[in-house]
């Protein structure tokens, strides 16, 4: 079975690299890809927005199945646009069609949807240029901190929380007026913060049946002690220590249940992941957000953990048969920690050669931003490399990937020393 995975970050090069496990695979394409998929499958570099170029390649390069990593394709409708070809609406692909993938490209929609099916969640308002002045006088209801949210997509950058109303009227201004965000932040949705702690679960549907995958949880903030800029994801560990049976199976009746009945119900056609980010207040699970794939650099600790074969899986998802899927997991914890750019989430440079010496290793190094140049590997991005670890707990997980960071370097690489201080 010939595969092609969009994207080029740490998720991509881990589905490549579970996937390049598989005595199923015949050739594996990755689309434009990183340096470290180019050392198990081809890289061919094109837009993953390129819907044209793409099923030329899916034709030219006889493909099997397609894999949409990142979420800009699947909002911008790329299963649509292979269903309705003729002459590649017969691959499958592993991500939800365009109405489902509004989940993620529009928190407003994804917020409507939680609301209509009793789904836990945060109470907000949404507010566009034009009800500027009702967004101050909403805001000044709430008690601190005030959490405002681009409504589109803004690469995991577009939620602000802030402590002070007056600096939180001037960015909820920044945002609709001055488009902070470009026209992620053409509505912006203002809700009542959360006090608890974060985490992950992941659910992979076939549109009718799913599989609850590993729970896993990530730190965005760049400094230590959660301080500092938001960016993509500077570690993750999985399983999530303090999610017990109980709380799991709360999670499980009052939100992954009612997610998926909730897309049948409103004809959302889905396979693929849903990724439900969720804050533990008290006792009870309530949803912060969905996205409509894989999260990185938690897919750098889930994945790992699968022991099936995934070209097994996405099969099954792709059938509609994932209720035969019998799901094996390994029962150690595995941790990831995120190598940076110098600079990052703010201005970094690029090209700066990276040393990785991977002998006498049991840590799996995952690329992010990097590419392959006339025989040298170079960063080509804020996060650079993940280097994930097992453990028989999260501490000895981390460990182990913090030891084997010795084994990694390049000019202003900077990574969180701290992952998994709040468990």
């Amino acid at each position: 079975m010939n595969i092609l995975i969009l994207g080029s970050g740490g998720r991509e090069h881990t589905f490549a690299w579970k996937l390049h496990q598989s005595p199923k695979l015949g050739k594996l394409f990755v689309l434009p890809g990183n340096a470290g998929t180019a050392e198990i499958a081809e890289n061919i570099p094109v837009d993953v927005n390129d819907f044209d170029v793409i099923k030329e390649v899916a034709l030219s390069k006889d493909i099997n199945m397609v894999i949409v990593g990142p979420e800009d394709p699947l909002v911008n409708g790329v299963h649509d646009f292979f269903l309705n070809d003729p002459e590649i609406s017969h691959i499958p692909v592993i991500g939800p069609q365009k109405a489902a993938a509004a989940l993620e490209g529009s928190k407003k929609f994804a917020k409507e949807f939680m609301m209509r099916h009793e789904i836990p969640t945060a109470a907000y308002q949404s507010f566009t240029k034009e009800k500027l002045e009702e967004g101050f006088s909403f805001l000044e209801t709430l008690t601190p901190p005030y959490v405002l949210k681009a409504d589109g997509l803004a690469a995991g950058k577009g939620v602000l929380i802030l402590n002070d109303l007056k600096e939180a009227k001037e960015e909820l201004k920044a945002m609709l007026v001055n488009s902070k965000f470009g026209n992620a932040s053409a509505t912006v949705v203002i809700e009542e913060f959360l006090s608890g702690i974060e985490l992950s679960v992941f659910v992979l549907t076939d549109g009718e049946n799913y599989k609850v995958l590993p729970t896993a949880k990530d730190y965005k903030r760049i400094g230590e002690n959660d301080a500092g800029l938001n960016t993509g994801g500077m570690g993750a560990i999985s399983p999530v220590p303090f999610a017990d049976k109980e709380f799991l199976s709360k999670i499980h009746q009052r939100i992954v249940k009612p997610t998926i009945e909730g897309l049948k119900k409103d004809n959302l056609p889905y396979k693929g992941f849903i990724f439900i980010g969720l804050i533990k207040v008290d006792d009870d699970p309530i949803v912060i957000e969905y996205n409509v794939r894989m999260g990185d650099p938690e897919t750098e600790v889930v994945v790992p953990r699968i022991q099936n074969d995934l070209v097994d899986v996405f099969e099954a998802v792709g059938n509609g048969t994932l209720d035969t899927i019998d799901l094996k997991l390994d029962e150690r914890t595995a941790a990831t920690v995120m190598t940076v750019s110098g600079g990052y989430p703010e201005a970094y440079e690029k090209g700066k050669e990276i040393m990785l010496n991977k002998e006498e290793t049991d840590s799996l190094f995952f690329h992010a931003g990097t590419i392959l140049k006339e025989g040298y590997v170079l960063t080509n991005g804020g996060r650079v490399m993940a280097v994930t670890s097992f453990g028989n707990d999260f501490k000895e997980a981390l460990q182990k990937s913090y030891q084997n960071m010795e084994k990694l370097h390049f000019d202003g690489m900077y990574y969180r020393k701290d992952i998994g201080f709040d468990l």
